[in-house]
């Protein structure tokens, strides 16, 4: 019987993984206040390391104190912020295999907000709040404080924070880099005309709105291991006439692939709340089927992706090379256990759990 796709390896530049499951980054607003990790999260990616995938991406890390998105954000910008990280990280590999990548960010005019589960409304400058950094001064919504427009000198210290902090992950061993600039954050707010109204050399045509993003993905991967991937994370669309689209992303994942890029993840909104979209089963998968066809970076997609089916499908079709979970993996931490029994292939396990499989599937953990 033939291997199941979603079960078979894929190579991220020159990083073999065991099979085409990607954990994608969940921000858990868990950290210390001053963006250090805490046992919050060495519990969370400790069992999220258990759980068969091919690889484990650390929630959006930010590279600078104002571009948290909550004051709870980790952060990878200071060296306290790398001590706590490389705690954490000891106590995950000293039980698990699984490869472990980052993904740095920064939350542009969306930062300084409130944890989900509080509301999430912007907080003010005197409730822990601060003053918010974007490409032009304008409020992600009515209501919002608007943010600092970023002189050129902000931009060269951001793309200087941006290799601080991938030097950093480089020192704490992490296998991989994913740049964020999807969902409305700093890097996406310069790709989209809604939010990026600048006239100078990273603003107005589409070669200069993605400027910023092909610049320092250009410098971390000067900054991190040759041998490592660094990849993306984009929007493949504002989801609001006028604002960024598909084809717009199709052009920067050329730029992107040109560049040596080893990877694509493709979601999609979060810009703009005006954005309309129906939500749906594999409904962003379309962004990384197009992206695809123009690329030869292997490309990640997500979307409500909940079945084994459903992911075999979208990687026997060739709508993309891997699929990544969130909730669902957060729902299901043994969502790939589960994956292999239905497909009928086989998983890493711990020694310690090697006991729990069915009596019907013996043959389920390698």
């Amino acid at each position: 019987m033939a291997t199941p796709k979603l079960f078979t390896p894929l190579t991220l530049g020159q990083r073999k993984l065991d099979n085409r499951i990607v954990i994608a980054p969940m921000c858990q607003y868990s950290a210390d206040g001053e963006g250090s990790m805490t046992d919050w999260h060495s519990i969370h990616l400790g069992h999220l390391a258990l759980s068969g995938a091919g690889l484990l991406i650390i929630e959006a890390s930010a590279v600078n104190a104002a571009g948290r998105i909550t004051p709870w954000d980790v952060g990878l910008y200071s060296d306290a912020n790398e001590a706590a990280m490389k705690r954490t990280l000891e106590a995950v590999r000293a039980h698990s295999p699984m490869p472990i990548g980052i993904q740095l960010a920064h939350a542009g005019r969306k930062a300084s907000c409130d944890a989900p589960w509080n509301g999430g409304a912007q907080l003010a400058l005197d409730n822990g709040g601060w003053e918010t950094e974007a490409p032009s001064a304008l409020p992600y919504s009515e209501g919002q404080r608007a943010p600092q427009a970023m002189s050129l000198e902000d931009i060269e210290r951001l793309k200087a924070e941006f290799v601080e902090a991938a030097r950093r992950a480089d020192r704490l061993g992490l296998d991989l880099i994913e740049l964020h600039a999807a969902h409305g954050y700093l890097l996406h707010e310069f790709l989209s005309p809604l939010s990026n109204q600048r006239d100078d050399a990273y603003g107005g045509s589409l070669e200069n709105r993605m400027r910023l993003a092909l610049e320092i993905f250009d410098a971390v991967r000067e900054a991190f291991d040759a041998e490592k991937p660094v990849g993306i994370r984009i929007s493949g669309s504002d989801w609001v006439e006028g604002g960024w689209d598909l084809e717009q992303s199709v052009e920067l994942a050329k730029a992107l692939d040109a560049r040596g890029c080893s990877f694509i993840h493709c979601s999609g909104g979060g810009l703009d709340p005006r954005q309309t979209l129906n939500v749906g089963p594999n409904y962003q998968v379309p962004f990384a089927r197009r992206i695809k066809q123009a690329v030869t970076m292997p490309v990640i997609a997500v979307g409500l992706i909940t079945e084994p089916e459903q992911a075999e499908g979208i990687l026997v079709g060739e709508e993309a090379d891997a699929v990544a979970l969130a909730r669902g993996m957060l729902y299901d931490p043994r969502w790939p256990w589960h994956a292999a029994a239905k497909l009928g292939a086989t998983v890493h396990a711990p020694n310690q759990y090697l006991r729990s499989q069915p009596h019907t599937l013996k043959h389920l953990f390698d």
